[in-house]
């Protein structure tokens, strides 16, 4: 079998849970990172699971997987890849955050900085770069590709610098 090709979809709008039940029925692998919500509806609450990048669905496939993924009617642009590893380094770090904290949202990315790993606490071995905003330290999970972030708070004694 021949190695996966990673690239990231943009989808039409709120197709994002549609086009992951796709993948999932023609097996092309796929990562939809998905946040938690709270959500109230007439004096209910209720939980929805809701895209961390909306209009982002980032797939894995062969080429004979890439023309049935097209077929699909939900992709509006495929985004190639150049750095596949890196690519996948800051999914992983992404998938490592939110399996910590759900309800992590995105916002802009953070270029600027100092790279850092996570050396304690609940976030441990996640890396990212070290933001600093009104006494808040917050380390920066960027995605170059789609200029997004998740951003997570942590104490700056947990902090390594990285080279």
């Amino acid at each position: 079998m021949s190695e996966l090709h990673w690239q990231v979809l943009y989808v039409r709008p709120r197709c994002e849970k549609k086009m992951a039940a796709y993948c999932v029925a023609q097996s092309i692998d796929y990562y939809l990172p998905l946040r938690n919500e709270t959500k109230i509806y007439q004096r209910r609450k209720v939980q929805v699971e809701k895209p961390v990048f909306p209009g982002y669905v980032f797939v894995g496939h062969t080429e004979e997987q890439r023309v049935i993924m097209l077929k699909s009617n939900l992709i509006v642009r495929l985004l190639e890849v150049d750095a596949q590893k890196v690519l996948l380094h800051e999914l992983e770090q992404i998938r490592r955050a939110l399996q910590v904290d759900p309800t992590l949202g995105a916002c802009a990315a953070f270029t600027e900085g100092v790279a850092v790993r996570i050396i304690a606490g609940a976030f441990r071995g996640i890396e990212g770069v070290v933001h600093a905003v009104r006494g808040e330290t917050k380390v920066v999970l960027n995605v170059e590709m789609i200029g997004q972030a998740v951003a997570v708070e942590v104490e700056t004694d947990y902090l390594e610098a990285m080279d």
